[in-house]
């Protein structure tokens, strides 16, 4: 037997299916368990979104491994030449809708993505800002005409990396990433070495918190190669109120540490914000966000409410919260890009049809016996 077909008959196997099947299930299990001391981010971060994950020195398959290998063992089942026959068809049917739901969850994995909208009400947005994922911002703000944007996403925020690009003279030497931190004025005069903020205040690491949002991320960075009295080490905050600016040359530079941003070919304008609260209570029973949505110079209205999101252009928008001050009124539309929204319900139809076929292709034979 040559190799290729011994490599075939071990991934069409009928055990890898049940021992990936069973280890998912351990997988739930684990991942439910430390979702108590984790937080639900870090445990789909270490359990489910990973190939692979250490217990201690041993290395064990993460969920996008074991997913891999079920649906490559559903694909090579098709290899069976027993399979390809009429009163098969109803299998057939069930595992093609069982692949295109494994194919789904790997779109939705892979390429999706959710964060949110925050619009005052008047004001309109055309980006939306990522639940976990911060962003470096280096914008260029001298031609009054335009700015021009350089961003480092978050996988290159990592201690020691140097950041660079052809449009800076000037280059960031990662001294620190803090997932969550607290700003702390300084009780003696800082160092030489620092810029900025940190002449008047430390960023003090605190304990990572369980709820991601709830984390105030930071960054520690040394400014280099600018060649003027810019050098030095600086620090910014997730919030921090005042930006960070400099002037290298002739060039004005405003630098912010911010959510990643993804930015959208449309504008959504909060025309009016309602919500209705309990009788004799500060709870809200409902709201509703009145929105122009404006693409191509052309205005459309909507109205976004619980439970009746806005699809458009691949995005669903949902009304997720809304915020109250002095000066007005915030909504909070929670934004989902999904490219495998689709095949759950397409994949459990097909798989409902191969169910129903086979069944009824059933039907004779159970028949026959009872008649025996």
């Amino acid at each position: 037997m040559s190799l290729v077909k011994q490599g075939i008959k071990i991934l069409k196997t009928p055990k890898i299916f049940v021992f990936t099947m069973i280890w998912m299930m351990i997988l739930v299990v684990l991942g439910t368990l430390a979702q108590k001391d984790m937080g639900l981010f870090a445990v789909q971060e270490k359990y489910f979104s990973s190939w692979l994950f250490w217990v201690w020195y041993f290395p064990l398959p993460g969920g996008r491994l074991t997913m891999i290998l079920i649906l490559i063992n559903l694909s090579f089942f098709f290899f069976n030449k027993n399979l390809w026959k009429i009163n098969k068809l109803g299998i057939i049917i069930l595992h093609m809708g069982g692949i295109l739901l494994f194919i789904g969850g790997g779109l939705t994995a892979m390429f999706s993505s959710e964060g949110n909208m925050i619009i005052d009400e008047g004001s309109q947005a055309n980006y939306v800002e990522d639940y976990q994922y911060m962003e470096l911002a280096v914008i260029n703000t001298s031609d009054k005409g335009f700015d021009i944007y350089t961003i480092f996403d978050h996988p290159l925020l990592k201690r020691n990396k140097i950041l660079e690009n052809e449009n800076l003279i000037f280059k960031f030497e990662i001294i620190n990433y803090i997932d969550n931190c607290e700003p702390i004025r300084r009780n003696k005069p800082a160092g030489i070495q620092y810029r900025g903020m940190m002449k008047n205040f430390m960023i003090s690491e605190l304990t990572t918190l369980k709820e991601e949002n709830m984390n105030r991320p930071g960054i520690i960075f040394h400014l280099l190669d600018t060649e003027t009295k810019e050098d030095g080490i600086y620090g910014l905050f997730l919030g921090q109120s005042i930006p960070q600016k400099i002037t290298v040359g002739n060039q004005e530079y405003t630098i912010v540490f911010r959510r990643q941003r993804t930015y959208l070919p449309f504008s959504i304008e909060l025309v009016d914000f309602k919500k209705v609260m309990y009788p004799s209570t500060g709870i809200a029973k409902s709201y509703s966000s009145e929105i122009n949505l404006i693409e191509a110079g052309i205005s459309k209205r909507i109205l976004i409410r619980m439970n009746e999101p806005l699809r458009h252009k691949g995005y669903t928008f949902y009304q997720s919260s809304f915020i109250e001050s002095p000066d007005g009124e915030t909504t909070v539309l929670a934004a989902v890009k999904n490219y495998g929204r689709l095949f759950p319900y397409i994949s459990s139809i097909i798989m409902c049809i191969g169910l129903l076929i086979h069944l009824i292709m059933k039907l004779p034979d159970l028949f026959k016996k009872q008649t025996v």
